[in-house]
């Protein structure tokens, strides 16, 4: 589940600005600020930001205990 934590976390291990996130995502970066403010977002548009985020080895954390993003490195194949 996409959360504003998360989704600022993401950004960060990623080093992409709101507008950098809207772009990939093809989204607007007000929809990006809006919600990373407290403003609800479509459900279309959280699985936009989190397949652009996954696409870039991001990995999204949202449980009771704790919400974040993880960075995978993919094991490379010999």
């Amino acid at each position: 589940m996409l959360t504003p934590e998360a989704q600022r976390a993401a950004r960060g291990l990623l080093n992409w600005g709101v507008r950098d996130l809207a772009a990939k995502a093809g989204v607007a970066w007000t929809t990006v600020s809006q919600f990373e403010n407290g403003r609800p977002m479509r459900e279309t548009t959280a699985a936009k930001i989190t397949a652009a985020f996954e696409a870039e080895g991001v990995e999204l954390v949202a449980d009771d205990d704790r919400t974040g993003a993880v960075l995978v490195l993919a094991r490379r194949r010999p």
